[in-house]
This record gives structure tokens, C-alpha cells and sequence, in this order.
């Protein structure tokens, strides 16, 4: 009878830790669709792209990228936030879906902080400071010396209101103390093109796009956005030790699920990605186009999210720029 009680209670214990198994056990079963909240071309489909390939051979099913683009990307992350919390719909998020829109648009349809459960950050990038020649500031402080000498004279170009390299030019203004026209443009190459060309004093974008300009001598680069030196242009300073202590705007990228996706998928998607983008090739491929791989943990993510939610609205409020 002993043994009888014993055989049982060990065929009770074996049936509850297979029905105790993790559901991620088999995940994922079918191909995962990762939308991405750009046109396919840009920057980010293209980061987006090297770590779905990296993540469709190391797990061995296709994670395929859509891209939906409109409204900076709102579009893309309210279709992503009212997908089904299984796993197999993710999103591309990026400082501008996740915590500059939020300040920029009265009515959104998605909240980061409610609809998501971060995942993992991918990467992180910085945009870089260049004025035209003509400019006469070798500088961070000569720059800002010449705004404070000639108030509202400086222009400053961007991709449109609410870009990241707008907001870095308010943020700029608003910490040094200056006063200078932003002149929003649709894109940031025509920007560029009126950059090149003299018509604007000054422009942040990407560290890549800036130093081939640098390069051939039609710009000039005082700093980088970043908390440290980039990579990329290791002998240009930070704007933050150039002049302006405290300086900082990085522009991020991770994927995320939708709120309520189960915790063990979340799990091991973490893991994946965190293994995928560490991976030397990746890094490689990265800091090709100007990042830096990073691979974290979700509270690590969410944690960014709420601190740049908090820091963007300040700023973003500060310059009165709205889109609807």
C-alpha cells in the first residue's frame, strides 16, 4: 500500500510539472511579424532588418519585418499595441514612438507605458552637430557665443517638427541660453541640401550622413549628441564637454510586445535578442551605420522609456511644438 501511495504521488508530481512547463517551450511555431514604424529604406527598417535576419537563423523561424509608416510612426505602434498578446506580432520602437509623440500629439492611441511590455533595447545612436563654413565658430562655445551675440540670427534645419534633430536643437537653445530659428523642412534631406548649401546655419543628423560631409570639407562638426565620443568620430567631443555640461540626446531603438504577452515568450524573446545583437557581426553591421548594440533586459528598457517620456515632454513643451 506504501508503495502504491509513493508510485502515485510521484505520478501526480510528473503531471504537474509537465503541465507547468513554460508555454515558450515551443515558441515560436509559425514566423513572427516585427512592424516597424518607418518606410522601408530608412535607418531604422534597416537596423530593424539585420536583427530579424539574425533572429530568424539563431531561432530557426522567420521573423518577417512590415513596415507601416505615417504619423512618426503612431500608425505603426497602435497597430502593434491592439495586436494579440502571443508572441507573434512585436514592435520596432524608437525615441520618437515611444516617448517624444506622446508629448507631441494631443489625441494618441497608444499609451508606451500600458499597451507595451518592453523587451530589449537593440541599439543606440547619436546625431551630430555641423554648421556651413560660413558660420564663424570652431566651436561648441564659439557657437554659442556668436547666438548670444546675434539673438534669433542662427537658423537651424530639421526633418520637421518633432524630429529628433529639431528637439535636439531646442534642447540646445534652451540649455545654453540662446536664440536661434528652427526651420522645419519635410525630410531631412531637403534640409541637408539647404545646409550644404548655406542657407541654413546649422543642423543635427546622423553621425554617418555627417561626416561624409565632413570629410569633404562642405561642413564643419563641433559635437556629438551622445554621452560618450562616438565611435565613428572619436577625436570630436560630446556637445555636453564642449561647452554645454549635461548635454544629451540618444536616440534608441528596441523591440517590444504587447501588454499582457506571457512572460516566459517574453523571456526567451529577450534572451534571443539580447544574444542576437551582442553577436560580433551584428555589433559590426551596427556601428556601421552609426550605433551601438546594446542588448538589456525589460526593466532596463522600461526604465529608459519613463526617464525620456519625462525628459521630452519638458522639452517639447519649452518649444511649443505640436503636430495636431
Amino acid at each position: 500500500m506504501r508503495k502504491a501511495k509513493t508510485l502515485l504521488s510521484l505520478i501526480f508530481l510528473s503531471l504537474g510539472t509537465a503541465l507547468s512547463l513554460p508555454a515558450a517551450a515551443g515558441y515560436p511555431e509559425k514566423p513572427v511579424r516585427l512592424i516597424v514604424p518607418f518606410p522601408a529604406g530608412g535607418p531604422t527598417d534597416a537596423m530593424a532588418r539585420v536583427v530579424a535576419q539574425k533572429l530568424s537563423i539563431n531561432v530557426g523561424q522567420q521573423f518577417i519585418v512590415d513596415n507601416i509608416g505615417g504619423a512618426g510612426g503612431a500608425i505603426a505602434a497602435q497597430s502593434a499595441a491592439r495586436a494579440a498578446p502571443d508572441g507573434y506580432t512585436l514592435f520596432f520602437g524608437t525615441t520618437g514612438t515611444l516617448a517624444i509623440n506622446p508629448a507631441l500629439y494631443s489625441k494618441l492611441a497608444y499609451n508606451p507605458q500600458k499597451d507595451f511590455l518592453p523587451i530589449s533595447l537593440v541599439a543606440n545612436s547619436a546625431n551630430m552637430l555641423l554648421v556651413h563654413p560660413s558660420v564663424p565658430a570652431a566651436s561648441v562655445k564659439e557657437l554659442v557665443a556668436n547666438a548670444r551675440a546675434n539673438p534669433g540670427k542662427l537658423t537651424f534645419g530639421s526633418a520637421g517638427n518633432g524630429s529628433s534633430n529639431h528637439l535636439s536643437g531646442e534642447l540646445l537653445k534652451t540649455m545654453a541660453g540662446i536664440d536661434m530659428v528652427h526651420v522645419p523642412y519635410k525630410g531631412t534631406a531637403p534640409a541637408m541640401n539647404d545646409l550644404l548649401g548655406g542657407r541654413l546655419s546649422m543642423m543635427f543628423d546622423t553621425v554617418i550622413t555627417g561626416m561624409q560631409h565632413v570629410k569633404n570639407g562642405k561642413l564643419r562638426a563641433l559635437g556629438v549628441t551622445s554621452p560618450t565620443r562616438s565611435s565613428v568620430a572619436p577625436d570630436l567631443p560630446t556637445i555636453s564637454e564642449a561647452g554645454v555640461p549635461g548635454f544629451e540626446v540618444t536616440i534608441w531603438f528596441g523591440i517590444l510586445a504587447p501588454a499582457e504577452t506571457p512572460k516566459d515568450i517574453v523571456a526567451t524573446l529577450q534572451r534571443e535578442i539580447a544574444k542576437a545583437v551582442q553577436s560580433p557581426d551584428i555589433k559590426e553591421k551596427f556601428a556601421s551605420m552609426g550605433a551601438e548594440a546594446v542588448g538589456s533586459n525589460g526593466e532596463q528598457f522600461a526604465l529608459t522609456i519613463r526617464n525620456d517620456l519625462v525628459k521630452w515632454a519638458k522639452v517639447v513643451k519649452d518649444s511649443g511644438a505640436r503636430i495636431d
